[in-house]
């Protein structure tokens, strides 16, 4: 990092800029901040998702053994901890949003309520819909030639992408994906063969979130999803914590002074990783402990809050190039909504190289036959971080937390995977498989 950035932004870590895998401890964290801004209420979301469950059993048959409910399961991972080297310290487990039905990703849930919120206004506003109607009304004739002469727009890498256009044209909406030029090609080819409109723009992530945004801002029935600003986004993400909390007490786990819960979330431009830890903090509070996980060639949300600015500040102007196979978690800029609400909530920031996520994925395979794609297994050794690490282990001492770390449960969050095709599920194993 030369000395100008170094000056500037004295806040940044050293060995940031030379893609050092790091642990970033927030200094602004605060453990009694519990994330209760007025106007963002997960319970929106919730009631949502509840009305709108038998619309979505009817709309999709993945979901009716869940009867319309977006819900993945959470597992133990007993044998990847071993082989990671820690077999006695609390629980390791898998939230496996990889394996969430129809659009196999975190992005399901966020882009599922956004949708759903813009369908049920088009049809109130055409006298379609009342507080009290179904929402399955909303799958009738009537109510799909409304929403027909509408579309939605989003700039996506691909998963948020999949799950506007699956929500979208499973209500009749016209659906339309922006994404960037250098994008993978599966996932574009994805996107179409579900009848998806993919346009290819130049640049990165934020070159095509800006012309996509644009394009729709030329068209009155055209609503674009934006990730870096979303309410409606955030909160459907937020929801996932309820889910979390009942499968937690199912299981026997408690959250409370003496059994922490430690939560590692793959981060790209925030919102999903934002709007899950704060719907935690909202249940759990400070028993809760948040780390976002991010490449080290884009780690976007760590340098936003570590420059202690609230001008935009991206990895570009630190010296990094945003390049890397986690195209989930490449982006240069944090989302300007959830960085400030992380700057007292998030815990940390730990950032992973190419090799690190893509042994991993192949060695949670190995040992759970759990296939998740590389960006999903960036959060793997999260638990070594806070254990293992003296940035980590000082963590713990400072908010007292060593007398209690075997009654931990450390919840290892999965983005994606199901979706990958197999023959690039074959390259992504080859390159992660160990050399004898």
């Amino acid at each position: 990092m030369n000395a100008d950035i170094t000056t500037r932004y004295p806040g940044l870590p050293a060995g940031l800029a030379q893609r050092q895998p790091l642990l970033w401890l927030n200094p602004g964290y605060d453990p009694q901040a519990v994330g209760r801004i007025p106007g963002l209420d997960p319970a929106v979301a919730e009631a949502r998702f509840s009305r709108c469950a038998g619309l979505l059993e009817q709309v999709f048959p993945e979901l009716r053994s869940t009867a319309g409910r977006l819900s993945s399961p959470l597992a133990p991972i007993p044998r990847l901890q071993a082989a990671l080297g820690q077999p006695a310290s609390g629980l390791w487990m898998l939230k496996r949003d990889d394996a969430l039905p129809v659009a196999g990703s975190v992005k399901a849930r966020g882009g599922f309520h956004e949708i759903l919120t813009l369908a049920e206004q088009i049809a109130t506003d055409a006298g379609l819909l009342r507080d009290g109607t179904d929402r399955r009304v909303l799958a009738s004739p009537e109510a799909r030639a409304v929403l027909g002469r509408h579309a939605v727009a989003v700039g996506s890498t691909g998963n948020l992408g999949l799950s506007i256009g699956m929500i979208g044209a499973g209500l009749g909406l016209r659906a339309v994906v922006h994404m960037s030029a250098d994008a993978k090609e599966w996932k574009k080819q994805r996107l179409r063969a579900r009848g998806i409109e993919v346009v290819e723009h130049p640049g990165d992530y934020a070159s095509a979130v800006a012309a996509g945004r644009a394009l729709a801002d030329t068209d009155p029935l055209t609503h674009f999803v934006d990730d870096e600003h979303s309410e409606a986004l955030f909160l459907g993400y937020a929801a996932a914590a309820r889910e979390l909390q009942a499968q937690l007490q199912a299981q026997g786990r408690p959250v409370d002074a003496d059994h922490p819960l430690f939560v590692y979330l793959p981060c790209g431009v925030g919102g999903a990783p934002g709007g899950i830890l704060y719907g935690l903090k909202r249940l759990f509070g400070a028993y809760v402990h948040g780390f976002f996980v991010e490449p080290t060639a884009s780690p976007c949300m760590l340098v936003q809050l570590a420059c202690g600015t609230q001008q935009p500040v991206s990895v570009y102007d630190v010296g990094l190039d945003n390049r890397t196979d986690a195209d989930g978690l490449a982006v240069g800029l944090a989302s300007p909504l959830v960085a400030p609400l992380m700057a007292s909530l998030l815990s940390g920031v730990f950032t992973v190289d190419e090799d690190t996520f893509y042994a991993d994925a192949w060695r949670l395979e190995d040992t759970e036959g759990i296939y998740v794609e590389p960006s999903a297994a960036t959060g793997l050794r999260g638990p070594l971080q806070v254990l293992d690490t003296e940035q980590g282990r000082g963590y713990v001492q400072r908010h007292s937390l060593a007398r209690v770390m075997d009654h931990a449960t450390h919840v290892i969050w999965s983005t994606g995977g199901s979706l990958v095709p197999e023959d690039i599920r074959q390259g992504f194993r080859e390159r992660g498989r160990p050399r004898s």
